[in-house]
């Protein structure tokens, strides 16, 4: 709307005002409909403007910060710490000296980015230790435990090692994760002494794939194995320092709270109630746990900003409620700041309680800062809560950047938050005054509020789910919709009240309802678990696809104008990317025993030399498979002896496996690929993946080019990091497999003995 007295030129446009026509200068050809381009263009100008006003800038920070967190990781070999800290030290001075420029944004960002990445490189300068390269046996460890799982087959326990002896290896680890037969793990805090069987963290099962060797090196943990024979407890020779006796602490008091609930629950009710209050998810039942992820329910599992707001909320309601109640408290004192006070402890001693993982500090950071804001008089839920939030989280953790847990929280939050901003003021439209009228929209306002909740996560989180775990769900709006109200209303309270009432003995009641309204969300995950779809497989794509739906989300978040929507053109485009991608004709094992070949029917025919079945599931659902490792089918088409294995491929070629030397002669002249954990003869006619290869690029995804195949590594040529160092030895190995030309035979010259008799 124009200001009073100042006129308007007709030349200028109102944003998002489009203009009925225009007529073409006057002796000009240009038609008329012309004109609506400078139209268009001061309309893009305006919203470009109102995008860049006040207080747009902050939520683009850790965008921008988090960008440079993801370049770190996509790096082949460690950064220069100086280096990189000083260009985010220039980068960002330079900002400040650009503050009133034009140009402010545009460095600040590329500072954001900068200082992303000198922070993730400075994180893991920091926490720098040993990777364990190859497996010892028989390795006498000493140590404390820190701490300790209970899960639903065998236990497991971190230790801190004191001293460590092994054969023929001088290698020092400073952390080592180990498991143990059920029961037998030991306290936390315990100093013990035993022999273990060392193993290097997990490397990525195919080119892709989660690296679980990142995380563990970012736990301070240098190799995974497990306990042979006794473990003895000792005399420490210190006394562990103040993080292990506080470790000690939380986990007995976890372990209190799980054996108060034991006394009421048992089974997979007790398993999920000790889930939610403690953090340790690990004792629930395969099938109870799969049927809550293929029903959408599985978020509940994870303690995370759902669960911190129930917290929080409880305790702010319950709080300003009693302070309520006291003559002369309501009027005379600040009893909301109180409440959020009380609110702010309570969700940080949650945060203690339940292991403090990286879903749990995003949400416990998330949550104080609305609180703060609460305290403060400031406007709680909006998108620089978010953000203010994220920049803490990524400085705190940069690992956390590429974490699933990460991207499905932030991904839900702003989404929800996005929801707060734009779409729930509509659903708080005046009523009729009419009472009829005002219970009925009471009412929908409330089920569309819990509907669009769980539909815009569930849609934020779904790229996230696909990529990393291969699936979504499809029916997961109506599980939340039927369990998620029980789950806030019924089990969460109850759980707290339990906490607060177990110090007197009056506990049980609360545990007995909690377990009500698990049967209940137990119930619903089944039930919708089984409908039919309710499994939504995605085959495996790259990264590149990811980057950009994740671009997209974040555009139709952060952006208020009618340019939000071209966030949803790249997500359309990056769905359709991903569901392009072509799939692998071969899977090949790090260690070389196993391998997986596409056949004529389009399905992977497994070879497999060893019982990796954890293996056998990541490729499967990577492939979009149904079928799990025990299946006979997979064996289909694959014949074998003592010697070795071979298969076809869709064409008709015959991939080998040889698992003896002897049989490399044979496999190199009948097959068109060989693989093998040994090394390969040099006059091999066959294409050949072999050991030497294998060490020094992992696990390998061979897709057919043309009679060869191009090939996709785990550790890409000239990949060094901390958490996957380059393997020693020689060689340099192309991108491409190439079938190899045959070598000229030099003819027998040896003459028949006809001949002979014939000349004599």
């Amino acid at each position: 709307m124009a200001e009073p007295g100042r006129p308007q030129r007709a030349s200028q446009g109102i944003a998002g005002t489009w203009p009925t026509g225009r007529t073409a200068a006057a002796g000009g050809f240009a038609p008329a409909g012309l004109g609506v381009w400078p139209t268009i263009g001061e309309t893009l100008r305006a919203w470009l403007r109102a995008e860049a006003g006040a207080g747009r800038l902050l939520p683009w920070v850790p965008v921008a910060f988090g960008a440079g967190i993801a370049v770190y990781f996509a790096a082949d070999h460690e950064p220069v710490l100086w280096v990189a800290a000083a260009t985010a030290l220039l980068l960002t001075l330079g900002a400040v000296l650009l503050r009133r420029s034009r140009l402010f944004v545009p460095v600040l960002l590329i500072a954001a980015v900068a200082a992303g990445f000198a922070m993730a490189t400075w994180k893991t300068a920091r926490i720098g230790h040993t990777v364990l390269a190859k497996p010892l046996y028989s390795v006498s460890l000493s140590g404390f435990v820190e701490t300790r799982d209970i899960r639903e087959r065998t236990d497991r326990f971190v230790l801190r090692v004191t001293a460590m002896e092994a054969q023929r290896s001088d290698v020092r680890l400073e952390r080592v994760r180990l498991s143990v037969r059920k029961g037998t793990a030991p306290e936390v805090g315990s100093f013990v002494q035993l022999k273990a069987r060392l193993m290097p963290p997990i490397s990525p099962v195919r080119p892709g794939s989660y690296d679980f060797a990142r995380d563990m090196f970012f736990q301070g943990i240098g190799a995974s194995g497990f306990v042979m024979g006794a473990i003895t407890a000792a005399v420490p020779p210190d006394a562990g320092g103040l993080r292990l006796r506080y470790a000690a602490f939380m986990q007995g008091l976890r372990d209190a709270i799980d054996a108060r609930i034991r006394a009421t629950l048992e089974g997979d009710n007790r398993a999920i109630a000790t889930a939610l209050l403690t953090g340790r998810r690990d004792a629930i039942t395969t099938p109870v746990n799969d049927a809550m992820f293929i029903s959408g329910l599985g978020h509940v599992l994870s303690i995370s900003g759902y669960h911190m707001a129930v917290v929080a909320g409880v305790v702010f309601f319950a709080v300003r409620a009693l302070l309520a109640l006291i003559p002369g408290f309501a009027v005379g004192f600040a009893i909301k700041k109180w409440s959020a006070a009380a609110a702010l402890v309570a969700a940080a001693f949650y945060l203690l309680l339940s292991g403090a993982e990286v879903a749990t500090q995003r949400s416990f950071f998330m949550t104080a800062v609305v609180l703060i804001a609460v305290m403060v008089d400031r406007r709680a839920i909006t998108f620089r809560t978010l953000a203010v939030a994220a920049l803490i989280v990524l400085v705190v953790a940069p690992e956390a950047l590429v974490h699933p847990s990460f991207q499905m929280s932030f991904a839900a939050t702003l989404g929800l938050v996005a929801l707060v901003q734009i779409g729930m003021p509509n659903l708080f439209a005046s009523p009729d005054h009419s009472t009829t009228a005002r219970i009925a929209l009471w009412g929908g306002r409330e089920i569309a509020m819990l509907f669009g909740a769980s539909l815009i996560a569930g849609l934020a989180t779904t790229p996230y789910a696909a990529f990393h775990f291969h699936r979504v769900t499809p029916f997961g709006v109506l599980a939340n919709l039927a369990a998620m109200p029980v789950v806030s209303a019924l089990v969460m309270p109850a759980g707290l009240l339990g906490l607060l009432a177990a110090p007197f003995g009056l506990d049980g009641v609360f545990w007995w309802l909690m377990g009500i309204g698990i049967d209940w969300m137990i119930a619903v995950s089944r039930w919708v678990a089984a409908l039919p779809g309710a499994v939504g497989r995605i085959p495996a794509f790259g990264i590149a696809p990811l980057v950009a739906a994740s671009l997209g989300i974040i555009v139709m978040g952060l952006l208020r104008t009618p340019l939000r929507w071209s966030g949803a053109l790249v997500l359309i485009g990056a769905i359709a990317w991903g569901l392009s991608v072509r799939q692998p004709d071969i899977l090949i094992a790090g260690d070389g025993a196993s391998v997986a070949v596409r056949g004529g029917d389009g399905r992977l025919h497994v070879i497999r030399a060893g019982k990796d079945s954890f293996l056998l599931k990541e490729w499967l659902a990577a492939d979009a498979d149904p079928r799990d490792a025990a299946t006979a089918s997979l064996a289909d088409g694959v014949s074998c002896d003592e010697a070795g294995c071979v298969t076809p491929l869709a064409d008709g070629r015959l991939v080998g496996l040889a698992l003896r030397i002897d049989a490399l002669a044979d496999d190199c002249s009948r097959a068109a690929l060989v693989v093998t954990a040994r090394p390969a003869p040099a006059d091999c006619a066959a294409m050949v993946v072999d050991r030497q290869r294998l060490t020094r690029q992992g696990a390998l995804a061979l897709t057919r080019n043309g009679d060869g195949f191009a090939v996709q590594p785990v550790r890409a040529r000239g990949a060094d990091r901390p958490w996957s160092p380059a393997a020693a030895g020689e060689g340099d190995f192309s991108g491409n497999l190439a079938p190899r030309a045959a070598a000229p035979r030099n003819r027998d010259a040896t003459p028949s003995e006809a001949d002979l008799q014939a000349e004599d």
